[in-house]
């Protein structure tokens, strides 16, 4: 338990410190990349020749996999929650639809 939260917890900060987005991070977890290897990645102020994490990670997709990346619908809570009162809201019958 203790190494998933540690595991999460490196993820989360890799996320974080090179700007990923959730598609990011699964393209970098499909290339078999760590969150160490991530960090370590980023470019020096100094790099100008090194591009961004996020397009390396997308690179190396796209040339492993011969496919560009597309954009993966990520529902989150808040989007499950208004999608579900959308739904509760459709099934609910007005009085002046009633038959008594």
């Amino acid at each position: 338990m203790a190494v998933k939260k540690r595991n999460a917890q490196a993820w989360k900060e890799a996320k974080k410190r090179c700007r990923l987005n959730n598609m990011d991070v699964r393209m970098a977890k499909e290339l078999g990349m760590t969150p160490k290897s991530l960090i370590k990645n980023i470019p020096a102020p100094n790099q100008h020749w090194k591009v961004s994490v996020k397009e390396w990670i997308r690179n190396l997709y796209e040339e492993k996999f011969d496919k560009v990346p597309t954009v993966m619908t990520d529902f989150s809570s808040e989007t499950k929650k208004k999608e579900k009162k959308q739904v509760i809201s459709e099934n609910v019958i007005d009085n002046q639809d009633l038959p008594f």
